[in-house]
């Protein structure tokens, strides 16, 4: 399945293929040894073609995904009265700072936060600012 944009010409077992790069003008490239070139070329010249078609018909789509993924994804600091609030029920919390799922949901309604929000910001803290040893009566 040759398209008109490919061509092999055959010389005395001296193969030259003409496979244009994006509508520029073609290039040669010479080729010799016999049918196992031919067949090259021909995979060549196809998947060239396949190539062709499939950014033909996939081109705007592929390029409005390259523009997506290359955004960045981070949303950015939470709002400053959600930050409040999670940092309250911290401070009264401290020495457990594990919330059951209803103070999840509870925070969650109060802050207008996802739950996953909610247990990211608790996992961060705990990390960053909370010292388990010292807090743990049997430690």
């Amino acid at each position: 399945m040759f398209s008109s944009s490919c061509s092999l010409e055959v010389t005395d077992r001296l193969y030259t293929l003409h496979v244009p790069e994006d509508g520029a003008v073609s290039s040669d490239e010479e080729l010799s040894g016999g049918d196992e070139i031919s067949q090259d070329g021909k995979q060549i010249c196809e998947d060239r073609d396949l190539k062709d078609r499939l950014l033909r018909k996939f081109g705007s789509g592929i390029s409005s995904l390259k523009l997506e993924f290359s955004k960045k994804k981070k949303k950015g600091k939470l709002p400053r009265e959600a930050r409040q609030a999670l940092l309250d029920w911290w401070s009264v919390h401290y020495k457990w700072p594990y919330p059951t799922e209803g103070d999840k949901i509870a925070l969650a309604d109060a802050t207008g936060l996802d739950q996953k929000q909610i247990n990211n910001w608790f996992i961060n803290q705990r990390k960053r600012h909370w010292n388990q040893s010292e807090n743990m009566p049997f430690a």
